[in-house]
């Protein structure tokens, strides 16, 4: 009894809350936008179930010590190649890109799982040669750890889901002691074959990104989504047009309105209110995520919360920056809130990797 009485004392519930109400935003926004087409909120109830199983593996997560999962990272790192090769033979195409698995009654997508397989594989990293990464050949052999799965997903292609890897990469680097210099050359090279990249693209890729530059340039066409999401963001105003009632969402003029633009969504049916409410959970969670990483007791415990800061804070940030037009339309989900099972499942489990390194802060004989 006095295990769990320790365990529920150093549990970070501030973390929890603000996870279930960005779920209770996520379910009542599914319901409003996909009621009249599932028939009865099939993709709600779809989210719930999504989330409960989440919310099992989170509190799981939570009860085991963060340092065992690096054991495994040699396990895990084989895992996250033969994944992603996987899709390439038995995937399911969609919308021109090959991202998920069938399971039956489950679309899975690997490369969501992969992200948090990715974080443990290069937290071990960095934390066992923090002595040796002011050496440019340790970058770069770091570098080359997440290049070979940010090239598997680029082929699928996922655009989006490879930029998170740079990120975590990059994130983790910044917090490492190895040369800013080093980190500032290799974003420069990145920089100077950018062009070479865009050539690799694949054409819908190449429209979003030049849409991005000039929205206006094709406004029935590749400029819709983005206009129709504006449009819908601003016509909530202060409290919005209430669940159900948003006419961009309710007349299907916005598209992808419970995945992708589920923020437009949100905004044009819940307004201003409701879009700040969530955009304050969500800080919540990456200065709690933040504060982990300062505090953790080890380095793999730093960067394992480092890591997870970085997906989570770069997924809040493009997708909501789409969505406003800030940003160009990529397929990267809001954490909690998009429509989603493996997106929900994998985002709870870094919660609970969080929740475990919050725990440890202190001496818990567990």
């Amino acid at each position: 009894m006095k295990r769990y009485l320790r365990f529920a004392k150093n549990f970070d519930w501030v973390i929890l809350l603000a996870t279930l109400l960005l779920l209770g935003f996520s379910v009542a926004i599914i319901y409003s936008t996909t009621f009249s087409i599932s028939g009865g909120g099939k993709e709600a109830l779809q989210q719930m179930f999504n989330a409960l199983i989440g919310l099992v593996l989170l509190f799981l997560i939570a009860r085991t010590d963060y340092r065992s999962f690096k054991n495994f990272s040699g396990i895990l790192y084989l895992l996250t190649i033969i994944m992603l090769l996987a899709v390439e033979f038995l995937g399911k195409t969609s919308l021109g890109a090959t991202r998920w698995i069938s399971l039956g009654f489950f679309q899975f997508q690997p490369s969501e799982l992969a992200k948090i397989f990715m974080i443990i594989v290069m937290a071990k990293f960095f934390a066992e040669r923090s002595g040796d990464l002011y050496k440019m050949k340790t970058l770069l052999l770091s570098l080359l750890y997440m290049a070979i799965p940010t090239g598997l997903v680029l082929m699928q292609p996922d655009l989006g889901t490879a930029m998170t890897f740079i990120v975590i990469w990059v994130a983790m680097v910044f917090v490492s002691n190895a040369k800013k210099i080093y980190l500032l050359l290799i974003g420069l090279v990145g920089l100077a074959s950018a062009p070479i990249i865009y050539q690799f693209l694949q054409e819908y890729q190449k429209k979003r990104i030049l849409t991005f530059f000039n929205p206006t340039a094709d406004p029935m066409g590749t400029g819709w989504n983005v206009n129709q999401a504006i449009i819908a963001i601003g016509s909530g105003r202060w409290l919005g047009r209430g669940l159900g009632h948003g006419p961009q969402s309710q007349l299907n003029f916005l598209p992808f309105k419970h995945t992708d633009f589920v923020f437009a969504a949100l905004a044009e049916e819940m307004g201003f209110v409701g879009a700040l409410a969530v955009l304050v959970l969500f800080g919540v969670i990456l200065y709690r995520a933040a504060r982990t990483a300062m505090l953790a007791r080890d380095y793999f415990g730093t960067y394992l919360a480092t890591g997870i800061f970085a997906m989570l804070f770069f997924h809040v940030f493009i997708n909501i920056g789409m969505n406003i037009g800030l940003m160009p339309v990529t397929g990267i989900p809001l954490p909690l809130v998009s429509s989603g099972g493996t997106s929900i499942v994998i985002t709870l489990v870094a919660i609970g990797i969080l929740e475990s390194i919050i725990i440890r802060y202190k001496k818990i004989d567990f």
